[in-house]
């Protein structure tokens, strides 16, 4: 097993605990604003993770070959890793600003600064 392929899975396993720490967390977590950040946080650090793995793996699978198609699938793996790590946390802000405007309230809040401001 060569030092790529060890990296591969490591960034894979790391990608699975964190997947996997967010499904928990949808489950166990009470209200939807607890739900929405472990499932935002984990999963977005979870697949960022998984999509390195295969980047690790094409510029593997490069070195190894000299076949240009895994140049062009670990940019394209890149590319999602960064519009994943925006467009997951832009998402869920406005699914968890859209949700406090209709009226859910968070269960256990101490303070709620969106309704102290009035937004």
């Amino acid at each position: 097993m060569t030092i790529i392929e060890a990296l591969t899975l490591f960034f894979l396993a790391i990608g699975i605990i964190f997947n996997t720490l967010g499904v928990i967390g949808l489950l166990r977590f009470p209200d939807l604003y607890t739900r929405m950040h472990a499932t935002t946080k984990a999963t977005t650090f979870g697949s960022v993770f998984t999509t390195l793995a295969v980047v690790l793996y094409s510029i593997g699978m490069f070195a190894g070959t000299s076949d240009s198609q895994f140049i062009v699938l670990g940019i394209h793996a890149a590319i999602v890793a960064l519009a994943l790590a925006f467009t997951n946390a832009v998402s869920s802000h406005a699914i968890a600003r859209a949700a406090h405007r209709s009226g859910v309230k968070p269960e256990q809040a101490v303070v709620d600064r969106l309704e102290e401001a009035g937004l």
